[in-house]
């Protein structure tokens, strides 16, 4: 949390799930300079955990709960869906986080250099149909599409 704070220059939103050590590391981190919420989900009860479909799978979400922590968070805008749509992305891209494949990281220092190349490419090398472009490129960052040709190079530095 003191690396995102550390990172943004403006006032922010922010919201988090209902987990408790979320509220003393935003503190810690933002002070009174943000505006934070947390929206806390409430699961139905789970089906028998004796059927073998429904042994990985979480329980139905049947509501949230949205609720002020500090500042001035817009009720709108209290939503976790746009950072866990991006953790989708994220294990859909990488294996890694998946549990249960021979892909999921045993070591950290590999689980650490798989997520340092996988966000080399996506932000540098992989077109985004939205941008029509790497978010890199949009961002003013770089001129030219970069290749994976590119990335092993500053590996190779």
């Amino acid at each position: 949390m003191n690396d995102v704070s550390n990172r943004l220059t403006n006032r922010v939103q922010l919201t988090t799930d209902g987990l408790h050590a979320y509220l003393e590391a935003v503190t810690d981190s933002f002070g009174s300079q943000v505006d934070f919420a947390q929206l806390q989900k409430i699961y139905g009860k789970e089906g028998s955990t004796a059927n073998s479909e429904k042994k990985y799978s979480p329980a139905e979400c049947i509501g949230c709960k949205k609720h002020s922590v500090s500042g001035n968070p817009d009720p709108k805008h209290i939503s976790t869906s746009y950072v866990e749509r991006k953790n989708l992305i994220m294990r859909m891209h990488m294996r890694r986080f998946t549990r249960l494949t021979n892909a999921f990281s045993k070591k950290i220092e590999n689980h650490i250099y798989a997520i340092a190349l996988y966000f080399v490419y996506y932000n540098f090398v992989k077109i985004h149909t939205t941008l029509r472009v790497p978010p890199a490129m949009e961002a003013g960052l770089i001129k030219r599409l970069m290749s994976i040709e590119d990335i092993v190079r500053l590996a190779d530095k």
